[in-house]
C-alpha cells in the first residue's frame, strides 16, 4: 500500500511573510512582559477615584480620561496573548502570557468595579444632566442611556468587584476545552481511496472533508468525530462548567434566565432569539429539498454526513489567496476607493491576515483587534472557494473594526456580536453576486453555488441547532437536572435528524459529538443564534448596495462607522433593515432556496 502522510509546517517553519504582523502590538516577547509589569502597577492609580468617581462633573471626566487608556493598554496585552495561543496551542510560552493576561484582566476588572456603581447611585438623570452641560461628558450621553438599562442588574461595588476578581477562574472550562482540543487531540490519518494517508488536523480538515474522493472524506469525518468522542466525558464537563458559570452570572446579576442575561447585557430583545429559532424550524422543509438533490447530484443511493462538502461538479476550482484578495476587492468596488485600498493593503503588505495552516494552528477563523492597532485576521487558507469566502468574512469583520475605530472616540469603538456578524457576511453575499455576474465558467458557478449554501449550511443549520442546543443545556441546568456526555451527545443527535429529515444517513454518537467540536462558540452568552441574524440582515443589505445605488452603500458605510453609539436595532434599522420583525430572516431562507433552485434545475438538466 502506498502511503503520502501529508505534514503541516511547524509554526517556526513559516517566513514572516506568511504571517500576521503581531510585532505591530508589541516588537517581541520582552516588550510585551515590560507593559504588562506597568499596567499592572498604573492599576492603583485608578484607586484614587473609589469614592468619588462620580461626586461631580469634573470628577467624573477625570474618571473617563484615566481609566479608558488603562482598558485601551489591557486590550492590547490580551490580544497580543490570544494570538500568539491561537497559531500554536502547543506553545508553552504563550500560553502562559495568556494565562497572565487573564488574571490582569481580572485585576483591572475588580479595580474597576466601584465605577459603574457609583455612577448609578449618583442618579442616571443626574448624569445625564451633566452631559448636557459639560462638553467633556458630551459624547458620553449615548453611553449614559445604556447604564439606565443595565442599572437594575448592576450589584454593589462590593459584589461587582469579587464578580470581576472571578472571572479568570469562571473562564478555566472554556480554556481547557480550547487546549484540548487544538493542541491536545490526536486524530488517526484519513486514507483515501488508492491508499495513501493524509493528516487530519484543524487546518487540513475543511480541504479533506471537501474532497472528490469519498473514501477520504468519510475516513476524515470519521477520524475527527472519534478524537471528540473518545474525550466527550472531559469535554462535557467543560461545556457544562461553562453554562453554569452563565447561569452564575445572570443570577447574580438579578436575570431572570442565563437567555435573557445574553441578550438583555447586548441590549438585543430576547423575540430576535426566538424568532431566529422558531423560523428555522418553520423552514426546515427548505433544507430536506437541498438534501434530496445533493443526494441526486452526487449520484448517491444514501447521503451521509460526510458528503456534505463534497464537490457537486467533481471538483473545486483552485482560487490562490492572491486572486482571492483581487476578486474580493473587485466585488468591494461599491464601497468606494478607500474602503477597497485598505482592505487590499491589510490583505497584502499590511499583514493583518495570518492566512498558512500550520502544526498547532486551532481551529476556525476570526478577526480581532485593540485600540491604536490594526485588526488581525486569523485562517487557515485552502485555495479554494471555500477559503476565498471565509477571507471576505473575515476581512467584513476586519474593516467594521477599522472603520468603527477610526470614527469613533474610545467608548464607542467596540460594537456587540450582532451587529459585527451582519459586516463579514455582507462581505460573502457581495463577493458572491458579484461572482454570480461576472464569472460564466460553469465549474466556478456551481462551486459558488456550492459555497453560498454551505455558508448557509453553517449559519441557518448548524448555528441555529446550536442555539438551540444552548438553551436546553441551560434549561436543564436552571432546573438543577443533571447533565452528562450522554445527554449532550443525544440531544444534538436528536436536533440534527430533525434538521435533516431522514434525507442524511446519521451515525448518532458521530454526529451527536458535534456539541463537544465547537468550543469557540458554546458558553459564550449564547453567540450562535448572531450568526444567523447576521446572515439575514447582511443579505437585505448587500442586495440594495450590489446594485450599484449610492446611497444604500453610504448608509452601510455609516453603519460600519456607527461603532455601539447606538443600540444594536437602531443602527441596523438606520441601515436599512429592521430585526425586530421576523422578515430579515424570513427572507434569507428565500435567498437559500433560490441557490437550491439553481441545483435543482442542473440536477433537472443532467436527467438525474
Amino acid at each position: 500500500m502506498q502511503t503520502t502522510t501529508q505534514t503541516l509546517p511547524r509554526r517556526s517553519e513559516l517566513a514572516p511573510a506568511e504571517t500576521w504582523n503581531v510585532e505591530s502590538l508589541f516588537p517581541s516577547p520582552q516588550a510585551w512582559e515590560a507593559e504588562l509589569t506597568a499596567l499592572a502597577g498604573d492599576l492603583s492609580g485608578l484607586e484614587e477615584f473609589r469614592g468619588r468617581a462620580a461626586e461631580s462633573p469634573a470628577a467624573l471626566s477625570d474618571w473617563f480620561r484615566a481609566s479608558e487608556p488603562v482598558s485601551a493598554r489591557l486590550r492590547r496585552l490580551v490580544l497580543y496573548a490570544m494570538l500568539g495561543t491561537a497559531v500554536d496551542a502547543h506553545d508553552q510560552a504563550a500560553l502562559g502570557r495568556q494565562q497572565r493576561a487573564r488574571a490582569l484582566a481580572a485585576r483591572a476588572a475588580a479595580a474597576t468595579a466601584f465605577a459603574v456603581p457609583e455612577m448609578i447611585a449618583a442618579g442616571v438623570d443626574t448624569l445625564r444632566g451633566w452631559a448636557a452641560r459639560e462638553p467633556d461628558l458630551a459624547v458620553y450621553a449615548h453611553h449614559l442611556d445604556v447604564l439606565a438599562r443595565d442599572a437594575p442588574h448592576v450589584r454593589s461595588a462590593e459584589v461587582e468587584e469579587v464578580l470581576g476578581q472571578a472571572g479568570a477562574p469562571l473562564g478555566t472550562a472554556a480554556s481547557v476545552h480550547g487546549i484540548l482540543a487544538n493542541a491536545e487531540l490526536r486524530f488517526a490519518p484519513a486514507r483515501a481511496s488508492d491508499g495513501t494517508e493524509h493528516e487530519v488536523a484543524q487546518g487540513t480538515l475543511p480541504r479533506l472533508l471537501g474532497a472528490p474522493d469519498r473514501e477520504l472524506r468519510r475516513t476524515a469525518w470519521e477520524s475527527y468525530a472519534d478524537a471528540h468522542v473518545a474525550f466527550a466525558s472531559t469535554m462535557a464537563a467543560c461545556v457544562v462548567a461553562g453554562c453554569e458559570r452563565q447561569v452564575f452570572v445572570a443570577r447574580a446579576g438579578r436575570y431572570g434566565s442565563a437567555l435573557e442575561a445574553a441578550l438583555g447585557r447586548n441590549h438585543v430583545p430576547v423575540a430576535v432569539f426566538r424568532t431566529v429559532v422558531d423560523t428555522f424550524r418553520a423552514n426546515l422543509g427548505t433544507w430536506h429539498r437541498y438534501w434530496r438533490v445533493r443526494r441526486r447530484l452526487l449520484g448517491l443511493d444514501r447521503l451521509h454526513a460526510y458528503d456534505q462538502r463534497a464537490p457537486l461538479g467533481g471538483s473545486s476550482p483552485t482560487v490562490p489567496y492572491a486572486r482571492a484578495v483581487e476578486m474580493i476587492a473587485e466585488a468591494m468596488a461599491p464601497l468606494g476607493d478607500e474602503y477597497v485600498s485598505v482592505l487590499r493593503h491589510g490583505a497584502t503588505e499590511g499583514r493583518w491576515v495570518d492566512p498558512r495552516p500550520n502544526r498547532g494552528k486551532r481551529n476556525g477563523a476570526f478577526s480581532a483587534s485593540a485600540p491604536g492597532s490594526h485588526p488581525f485576521v486569523f485562517m487557515s487558507y485552502t485555495d479554494d472557494v471555500f477559503s476565498m469566502s471565509t477571507l471576505a468574512h473575515e476581512l467584513g469583520h476586519a474593516m467594521h473594526s477599522h472603520r468603527s475605530a477610526a470614527a469613533q472616540p474610545f467608548v464607542y469603538a467596540r460594537y456587540g456580536l450582532i451587529l459585527a456578524e451582519v459586516a463579514s457576511n455582507f462581505n460573502q453575499a457581495l463577493v458572491r453576486a458579484h461572482l454570480l455576474r461576472t464569472v460564466t465558467e460553469p465549474e466556478v458557478q456551481l462551486a459558488l453555488v456550492e459555497e453560498a449554501i454551505s455558508n448557509f449550511h453553517r449559519y441557518y443549520l448548524v448555528m441555529p441547532t446550536l442555539a438551540r442546543f444552548e438553551v436546553e443545556v441551560h434549561d436543564r441546568i436552571e432546573r438543577g437536572q443533571a447533565v452528562t456526555a450522554d445527554d449532550l451527545t443525544s440531544l444534538m443527535a436528536d436536533l440534527l435528524d430533525e434538521a435533516y429529515g431522514g434525507e442524511v444517513a446519521a451515525d448518532r454518537e458521530r454526529v451527536g459529538i458535534t456539541w463537544a467540536q465547537f468550543h469557540t462558540h458554546l458558553c459564550r452568552d449564547f453567540y450562535p443564534y448572531q450568526y444567523s441574524t447576521g446572515i439575514a440582515c447582511a443579505h437585505a443589505l448587500a442586495e440594495a448596495v450590489s446594485e450599484g445605488r449610492a446611497e444604500p452603500a453610504q448608509r452601510y458605510l455609516r453603519f460600519l462607522e456607527s461603532g455601539s453609539s447606538r443600540f444594536p436595532l437602531d443602527a441596523l434599522r438606520e441601515a436599512g433593515v429592521d430585526l425586530a420583525t421576523p422578515e430579515p430572516v424570513e427572507q434569507a431562507f428565500g435567498v437559500l432556496g433560490g441557490y437550491i433552485d439553481r441545483l435543482e434545475r442542473l440536477a433537472d438538466s443532467r436527467g438525474i
